[in-house]
């Protein structure tokens, strides 16, 4: 018995002393290489579109990069491959948050889901929306959103100059028809979509790295007046809110029309106050789940469209969805991630408590992986038998375990849109007013810069009308 026991003693002796060897070892490992800093304060964030200059340092420092910025170190991504091996294959140690004083804390109240820590509360939350967008789900709102695609073929036809316009529209309606049953027309003059959009717009400049420096110095939150501006623009809770409780309203009374007629529209909004209890959702918790769907959902669809039309217009011969939003991701950087835990990669460590980010823009131009990145090619994603590779994929909705769960309705919006603007018109670019196809809004969902496109019916416009008026 005294053998056994010394024994087992031994083994737990030296697991520990592996274990600790190990640590030290990596410990000895060097940080990826990166820019220069200076002492103390370290590297200095650039001052706007980050995503560009990070994209350089790629090509100058390779597939992944470090910097500090005061005690913060960060570990940019800037290829295909490293962000498999880092997010994918590491994503349990990645599936964190750093703190963020400025945005999460200041601007949202905490509240933010796409900025929450790992945790049960984070759980609680992706469970609920997984529940409500998952692809058996996602299926119901189709109708909606062909519906919807059917609007911006005649709004398209009737004034092609503010295509843009009816994009945001369409992406507005759609998600206030889903997440909170909005059964009529949606404009984007209407208040609640006019006060997101601001609100989105907030957040977007908010967002962009290096803009707040409490989050590299958290005692600046003590200074009086320093964050005003963010608690200043913290007004899209009351927003959220007010358009849940309209949902419970609609919910409570025994007299509405769609009661009568026995066919209650299906919501998010609908389903999360129907399962609070069930997904043990704090009061607090209601308004913002369902509001940072249509925040979130309304803006990058809106991109993501814009974006479709974009490259149909440039590239006449071919348009695709896949490569359309890898030539211009609607993300161009990425959100932050926090390691847990060391994490090696290359003979290289990206210590416990890294800010590690996925650069969307750098990964995009791999020339590894889309060979001539710069040029738009549909046909890097179909093999030889003319199927959907099922080897290549890229990071539209994030990484490993915080990727975006409403993934599977925005891809059926984007595709929706695509497939019937293509079925109408064929889309160019007036040779007068050449697009820019890189000028973007510096926020976090990019914007592109107006641009003008020309349209040519494919088939009779009686026709194209008639097939998509109201009720077809």
């Amino acid at each position: 018995m005294a053998f056994i026991t010394v024994s087992c003693a031994l083994i737990v002796l030296a697991s520990i002393w592996i274990v600790k060897q190990r640590y030290q070892a990596a410990r000895q490992l060097p940080l990826p290489p990166g820019p220069p800093g200076r002492w103390l304060l370290g590297n200095t964030m650039p001052k706007s579109y980050v995503p560009f200059q990070f994209a350089k340092w790629t090509e100058q420092y390779g597939p992944v990069f470090s910097f500090k910025q005061g005690h913060r170190t960060f570990v940019i991504i800037g290829r295909h491959q490293a962000a498999v091996d880092i997010t994918e294959k590491e994503a349990a140690n990645l599936a964190d948050r750093q703190r963020s004083i400025a945005v999460q804390e200041t601007f949202s109240g905490g509240m933010r889901i796409v900025l929450e820590g790992s945790g049960e509360k984070l759980r609680r939350l992706r469970r609920v929306l997984h529940a409500g967008l998952q692809p058996k789900v996602a299926e119901i709102y189709e109708p909606i959103q062909t519906r919807n695609a059917k609007n911006v073929v005649l709004d398209v036809l009737n004034d092609p100059k503010n295509h843009q316009s009816h994009a945001v529209r369409y992406a507005a309606s759609v998600v206030m028809s889903f997440t909170y049953g909005k059964t009529t027309p949606t404009s984007y003059t209407d208040p609640e979509v006019v006060a997101v959009n601001k609100s989105l717009a907030h957040f977007g400049r908010a967002m962009k790295p290096g803009a707040y420096l409490v989050d590299t110095y958290p005692i600046l939150r003590f200074v009086p007046g320093y964050p005003s501006q963010l608690r200043v623009w913290h007004q899209e809770l009351a927003l959220f809110n007010g358009q849940l409780d309209a949902v419970q309203r609609q919910m409570m009374s025994s007299l509405t029309t769609v009661e009568l007629e026995g066919t209650a529209r299906p919501s998010f909004g609908r389903f999360i106050l129907e399962h609070q209890e069930q997904y043990q959702l704090e009061d607090k918790e209601l308004g913002y789940i369902a509001g940072a769907m249509f925040a979130a959902g309304s803006d990058t669809t809106a991109c993501a469209i814009t974006i479709m039309m974009m490259a149909a217009a440039i590239h006449t011969d071919a348009a695709f969805m896949l490569e359309s939003l890898r030539w211009r991701p609607v993300t161009l950087g990425g959100f932050e991630h926090r390691a847990t835990r060391d994490i090696i990669w290359n003979n290289c460590l990206i210590p416990a408590g890294t800010t590690v980010i996925g650069n969307h823009w750098a990964i995009a131009n791999d020339p590894e992986v889309f060979q001539e990145p710069h040029k738009f090619n549909p046909q890097r994603w179909i093999d030889n038998a003319g199927r959907v590779r099922n080897d290549l994929r890229f990071f539209s909705f994030g990484f490993g375990r915080q990727v975006c769960p409403g993934q599977y309705v925005a891809n059926r919006s984007t595709f929706i849109n695509t497939a019937l603007i293509l079925w109408a018109v064929r889309l160019s670019e007036n040779p007068a007013a050449k697009i820019d196809t890189l000028a973007f809004s510096d926020t976090v969902a990019v914007h592109p810069a107006p641009f003008e496109i020309c349209l040519e019916k494919r088939i009779d416009e009686n026709l194209i009308r008639e097939l998509c008026a109201p009720g077809e």
